[in-house]
Order: structure tokens, then sequence, then C-alpha cells
């Protein structure tokens, strides 16, 4: 599974960046972090330790469908739908349809690169 890069800037720094991308001004280096966050502190809501362990989970079980995952940890299934999507938004796990109006987490990485200060572009 691969290593998913963050990176800690604030949110004009982030857009400022995007659109000196679009108009060909700077072009993003394959290391550059691919999910970005304007703080440490939404960064550790977001991947906190309970969610952390909610990716290792699914990357370990690999259930079927957010009922099997609700099973597999004990959590509510409106509870888990609300932050599976939060951390699908985020780039950190994929929602899949499926027949029947079922979705099935897949997990995208275990493992992430922080980087705080990054460069803007």
């Amino acid at each position: 599974m691969k290593v998913i890069t963050i990176g800690i800037m604030p949110q004009e720094k982030v857009r400022a960046r995007a659109i000196a991308i679009a108009r060909g001004q700077y072009k993003p280096k394959p290391s550059d972090p691919k999910i970005w966050f304007p703080s440490m502190k939404s960064l550790a809501e977001t991947l906190s330790d309970k969610n952390m362990e909610l990716i290792k989970i699914i990357a370990e079980q690999k259930p079927d469908s957010i009922a099997a995952l609700s099973q597999q940890t004990g959590r509510a299934s409106s509870n888990l739908s609300r932050t599976l999507n939060r951390l699908a938004i985020f780039g950190f796990v994929t929602l899949q349809k499926r027949p029947g109006n079922v979705v099935r987490p897949i997990a995208k990485a275990v493992k992430y690169n922080i980087l705080a200060g990054a460069t803007s572009g």
C-alpha cells in the first residue's frame, strides 16, 4: 500500500498554488503533497487516532460494506458513514458504490508523510 504525502499550508496559499499550477507558472513535483490541510489542528481532527485505527481496520479486514465495517468496529453505520465521507473527501479512503445501494470502503494508505511549511510554488 502506498504512502500518502500530506501538506500543511494556509488555505490562501493552497489556492494561490492551484492558480499558479493552472496558469503553468508552477509544475508540481511528484513528491509534492496531494492532500492539503490549512492547519495541524484540522489534520489532527480528520486523521485522529480513532480514524487512523478505522483506516487500518479497513485495510486489513477489507469489509464489503459500511454495515460490515459497523459490525467489525462496533460503531453505528450513520456515524461511520459521516466519518468515511470526510476521509473520502480528503482522499484517505475510497467509497466504492456497489449494486443494491451498498458502499464498500477501501483504504488508500495506512502510512503518511506530513510536510508542514511546504512550498507554495
